[in-house]
């Protein structure tokens, strides 16, 4: 006894098909990566590193200087400015403080803000939208004699504390 077996075309059959999108899928996906790869730009990529690091070593002196002079301040953030107490410290004239925010990842994301003093004796600033997420902040006068630095995360209920080390 002879079984007549009916053949199906090929494009009725699974393993044809299982045989083709296994290449397919790879090639759309090694598409899509060179896109991404040729129209996004790396911003953690620094093109002249040597004059990054003669940078780097201006600003340990800055923040030595800020050590020499004691300067500690409180920071409240709230979702629209910034609110600075000097909490010690020779800070020379009571000028305007800028108030610099790195993104720990995003670029893009990164600005600054000047700080007046107000008859209370307190620095204010204003911030464009509420801060979430890992930022570095730095704090100098105008001048830029003195800095510092730390790494904060946002939003926070009580003070941040800054000071060099």
């Amino acid at each position: 006894m002879q079984q007549h077996a009916e053949k199906q075309a090929w494009y009725k059959q699974f393993w044809p098909w299982f045989l083709i999108v296994i290449p397919l899928s790879s090639m759309v996906l090694s598409f899509t990566m060179m896109n991404f790869a040729f129209n996004s730009e790396d911003s953690l990529v620094k093109d002249d590193y040597y004059k990054e690091g003669r940078s780097i070593n201006l600003d340990i002196h800055k923040i030595q200087e800020a050590k020499v002079r004691q300067i500690e301040a409180h920071v409240v953030f709230s979702d629209t400015n910034v609110v600075l107490e000097l909490v010690s410290g020779n800070v020379d004239d009571g000028a305007a403080l800028t108030m610099d925010f790195f993104h720990s990842t995003q670029q893009f994301k990164d600005f600054k803000t000047v700080l007046l003093k107000d008859a209370a004796g307190q620095y204010k600033g204003e911030i464009e939208h509420p801060l979430q997420g890992k930022w570095r902040i730095s704090l100098h006068p105008y001048d830029e004699l003195w800095k510092i630095q730390q790494v904060v995360h946002l939003p926070q209920s009580t003070p941040v504390v800054l000071k060099p080390e």
